[in-house]
């Protein structure tokens, strides 16, 4: 019987190479969150080592294959592949790759090999390793031939501590790890701009809050139950969220009453801004996020941005400005949110929606009508019934009361060492 096939996962980082001194702080922290995955598959030892991290099954249980999803999925790395272990000589290597690779070229017709050697004290170059793992796969597998230009798949040999070889390559999410750029604050509605907002800020390396406004009894509880699911799907990549849930039925219903039908969606957004200012605050937010884009609908003109963000005493992030719907509906088809985001259930700002919304406004006009109402009295009132719900990859729980939920997000200096 032969002997059993060691097979690891080996994720490869970008931007954090570039980081210099402050580089093991980020390796660090991208171990840390590699190893949280981790818990969900079984027992993994995550290592690092030459600009790779090494995602290595402590028994037969472990679940590679979910494991190798995951890592997909986190931000900070940019490739993740699949792995067979063998030892450092080029006997082992070709009898390795005869045996490891054939699962993995089913269908293949073409590839090419490539060699790196990290440890330069192997006695083959380069060059010499492709040339007698190519042979030994032709041998092996006759109906193949070498496409060096546009092969099918590529092999590639690694010599490191180990020899390493892996068939392709699976591109990873990218940008910076989650917690490495601070925190921010999501405006989640249940549309598709805003989670595709979310996940583009945790992939700068953002933790990622969530503030939602409903108006219940005008939205229903399915409403509500599709932005938690929103938040669910985002956790893949994002790790936990808390959504802080605030009701603007009190206010829309003063709105109504007391301003003028074609300022009620400015005059909305200004409360939704300082609502959500004063939750960041509160969870130690350095930003607002929102799926913003610019001339999307009425409220999204260059001069209806400039009259909400009057309110907001937090900066504003709005990764989708310069996207149009089509580039964000494909990001959001890319990262899941897509097919719960169209189902048809109404969002806080559906209700009382005016007939002739104002699109270009004037500050002094809207603070007028704003003026009407006790404003101070009614955020605080909206902030007064908050909630908050934790939402993870398994379910999502509501919490007894809001509360700030800053966490410690420096790696401890022995998290993950090469």
């Amino acid at each position: 019987m032969s002997e059993r096939i060691r097979e690891i996962i080996l994720c490869k980082y970008g931007e954090i190479i570039l980081k210099g001194a402050n580089r093991k702080y980020f390796e660090d922290m991208l171990c840390r969150e590699l190893r949280r995955k981790a818990e969900r598959y079984g027992h993994f030892t995550v290592s690092r080592s030459q600009s790779t991290i090494y995602i290595e099954p402590d028994d037969d249980r472990a679940d590679l294959d979910g494991m190798y999803e995951a890592a997909s999925k986190v931000f900070g790395i940019i490739a993740v592949t699949r792995a067979a272990e063998c030892e450092k000589n080029m006997e082992a290597i070709e009898q390795m790759a005869v045996r490891y690779l054939p699962r993995y070229m089913k269908g293949i017709r073409t590839f090419k090999c490539d060699a790196r050697r990290s440890d330069k004290r192997f006695p083959l170059t380069s060059m010499e390793i492709v040339s007698e793992v190519g042979g030994a796969i032709l041998e092996a597998m006759p109906h193949l031939r070498v496409d060096v230009h546009q092969p099918d798949m590529e092999v590639r040999i690694e010599i490191r501590e180990k020899a390493y070889i892996h068939a392709g390559q699976r591109k990873g999410a990218g940008g910076m790890p989650v917690g490495s750029n601070g925190r921010g604050l999501l405006l989640l509605s249940g549309g598709i701009d805003s989670p595709v907002a979310g996940y583009m800020l945790a992939k700068r390396g953002m933790r990622v809050e969530a503030v939602h406004f409903e108006s219940f009894p005008y939205t229903s509880e399915l409403a509500r139950e599709k932005v938690f699911r929103l938040a669910q799907i985002l956790t893949e990549y994002t790790g936990e969220i808390y959504v802080h849930v605030v009701s603007l039925t009190k206010i829309q219903e003063e709105l109504m009453r007391h301003c003028e039908e074609d300022f009620f969606t400015l005059l909305l957004r200004r409360y939704m801004m300082a609502i959500a200012s004063r939750v960041g605050q509160q969870v130690h937010a350095q930003a607002l996020i929102t799926g913003e884009s610019l001339g999307q609908v009425a409220s999204q003109t260059s001069e209806a941005i400039a009259v909400t963000n009057a309110r907001s005493t937090l900066p504003v992030f709005r990764p989708c400005i310069g996207m149009d719907k089509e580039e964000i509906i494909q990001i959001s088809r890319r990262i899941g949110t897509y097919d719960v985001s169209i189902e048809p259930y109404e969002d806080c700002c559906t209700v009382f929606t005016p007939r002739h919304p104002r699109t270009r406004p004037k500050l002094e006009q809207v603070a007028a009508e704003e003026a009407r109402l006790d404003f101070d009295a009614l955020v605080q009132e909206a902030l007064d019934g908050a909630y908050t719900v934790r939402v993870g990859s398994e379910g999502y729980e509501t919490l007894e009361r809001p509360e700030p939920t800053m966490q410690n997000n420096e790696p401890k200096q022995d998290d993950c060492r090469g």
